[in-house]
């Protein structure tokens, strides 16, 4: 008996069918509408990395929960056929994929946790996934919080577990750890809209476990293969901040 036939079992029909409602708005890609004429009007989701000046996390985990985070708002019930925040999710999903990422440590972190999100752990990492919204109309406590200034030495993680996804990184990029969580976060999306429903249902069941790992040349190179195969996922950039505009930032390998 495979994994999505113990799910079906366990859970009530209707449930598994608005998790396939779900997967299937987030399958049929996203919008490339122009940009409002007005920038404070630009619709983005917030990602909230928890980093506190003492002990921080490694680089590696806080990118891996802000990729987590990421698809776990996506596909969370609320973002769903009738849920609290489907208008929301929909406007976003439906223009342009913008994400911004700031840091929070000690009570702005703690306070953070009101707003309406999804808080993911990963391997003592946290981050926070935030409904979309105008940029120009953004809360208060999201407002302050800023990622400038902050970055994380880079850390040897050693392997992936190739059980669940893994998100690699063009290390050549040099891109900063704010950069890098807004790409790996549209990675996560991507990946999970590829994948089959019932593939997903099994990876939301581990909490959207996944690895981040940085891709020198080398490597890069095959990855890139396994692309062009229709084995992996590319994230392409825009080219607003830090690189080129058509950039391969992340390629994302579904777990085994």
């Amino acid at each position: 008996m495979g994994i999505f036939d113990w799910l079906r079992r366990s859970e009530p029909q209707d449930s598994v069918n608005e998790f396939a409602a779900r997967h299937k708005w987030l399958a049929g890609g996203y919008g490339n509408s122009e940009d409002p004429a007005d920038p404070s009007q630009v619709l983005a989701m917030q990602l909230v990395l928890h980093i506190e000046k003492k002990d921080p996390p490694r680089r590696s985990d806080v990118l891996a929960a802000a990729a987590s985070s990421a698809v776990a708002l996506c596909l969370d019930e609320r973002c769903g056929p009738g849920g609290g925040w489907e208008q929301e999710f929909k406007a976003w999903s439906g223009a342009r994929i913008r994400k911004v990422s700031r840091r929070a440590r000690g009570i702005a972190w703690d306070a953070a946790q009101e707003l309406p999100g999804v808080t993911i752990q990963s391997d003592g990492a946290e981050a926070r996934a935030y409904v979309p919204g105008k940029v120009g109309e953004l809360e208060q406590r999201l407002r302050k919080l800023q990622i400038n200034g902050t970055d994380l030495v880079d850390d040897e993680p050693g392997e992936p577990d190739a059980a669940y996804p893994v998100l690699w990184l063009q290390a050549e990029l040099g891109m900063t750890v704010g950069k890098a969580a807004a790409q790996v976060g549209h990675a996560s999306m991507l990946l999970a809209g590829a994948m089959k429903v019932d593939q997903v249902q099994a990876w939301a069941e581990s909490g959207f476990r996944c690895s981040v790992r940085d891709a020198g040349a080398e490597q890069w190179a095959g990855l890139a293969k396994l692309v062009r195969a229709g084995k992996a996922i590319a994230v392409r950039d825009a080219g607003f901040t830090e690189v080129a505009a058509g950039s391969m930032t992340v390629i994302a390998v579904p777990g085994k």
